[in-house]
């Protein structure tokens, strides 16, 4: 068999080629370094600074800061938080994997048509919708109203439903957002699934339950991966949801973030608030990394 020429660096055409790669990612490079990695570096300046007697940011080297983030306090916040993000997820990922699969198991046409149907909430504006679901989960909202022409109240509840201001109505909310970036990975994935696979397995004699759990979940895993990031993170910062559905009554991470920002004017201990959660968000990722790469080894 003859060999593949191999590709001399000195030749002026492949110099060239190069030269033409790094011009087409020079916006992606611009565009991190602009948006990503710069305001990363002016956090982590300011984490490190103090707020003086007339709240004037002092630029000193001072970790006082991260000191005060392992407060029991906000220790407790945090855990609420991940907690919060954590059962999200998991709701995004029981609701949102059956409804990606039926997409990816339909006729172009009609897949075609489900999918608009998913996005279709994007199109209007998040605070707009956020203010639908407190129209109807308030105690005259539609939810209590149907509840009542149903004869459900006070057959079934003896009064109307207390939703609205509350950690259920808290997590009803993340997982309405966040519940697209679940089932649009997974449907990538499992669009691309030969089903012969799983037609094979079923000749083999494996049971419904046995396909699902070792041919179908393995094949489209890095579709769940990739929505449980896209949902568990921003999930955990996120304080519209909570201040508008929560009440204020709820407080997350995100709420004391953008508090300390806004109201306290504390910039350096909002900066450390914020490297940590960075920080929270790349142990995320890099545990779903190695949990692959394990469960490839094995």
């Amino acid at each position: 068999m003859q060999a593949l020429p191999s590709v001399n660096l000195e030749n002026p055409h492949a110099r060239r080629a190069r030269a033409g790669a790094w011009l087409l990612i020079a916006p992606l490079v611009i565009w991190l370094g602009l948006f990503v990695v710069a305001p990363l570096g002016i956090l982590v300046a300011y984490s490190l600074a103090s707020t003086g007697e007339l709240g004037q940011v002092e630029f000193a080297l001072n970790f006082d800061n991260y000191v005060r983030v392992f407060d029991p306090i906000y220790l407790k916040i945090f855990g609420r938080s991940i907690a919060y993000a954590a059962l999200t997820t998991v709701l995004c990922l029981v609701i949102g994997y059956p409804v990606a699969w039926y997409i990816a198991r339909q006729r172009p046409v009609v897949r075609n048509r489900l999918l608009l149907l998913v996005m279709i909430p994007f199109w209007t504006s998040f605070l707009i919708r956020t203010y639908a679901w407190i129209a109807i989960l308030r105690s005259e909202g539609l939810l209590n109203a149907t509840l009542s022409a149903s004869g459900a109240i006070p057959a079934i509840f003896p009064e109307p439903l207390a939703l609205l201001y509350t950690p259920t109505a808290v997590v009803i909310g993340l997982v309405y957002a966040y519940l697209p970036f679940m089932i649009l990975p997974i449907y990538g994935s499992a669009e691309k699934l030969d089903h012969a696979l799983v037609e094979a397995a079923h000749d083999l004699g494996a049971g419904p339950l046995r396909v699902f759990r070792e041919v179908i979940i393995p094949l489209t895993r890095p579709g769940i991966a990739a929505g449980m990031l896209l949902v568990f993170v921003p999930a955990i910062g996120m304080f519209a949801i909570t201040d508008l559905m929560g009440g204020a009554r709820v407080s997350m991470i995100g709420n004391v973030i953008h508090n300390q920002f806004t109201k306290a004017l504390n910039y350096p201990f909002g900066a450390a608030l914020g490297v940590v959660f960075t920080l929270l968000f790349v142990l995320s990722y890099a545990l779903l990394q190695w949990r692959g790469r394990r469960r490839d080894r094995g």
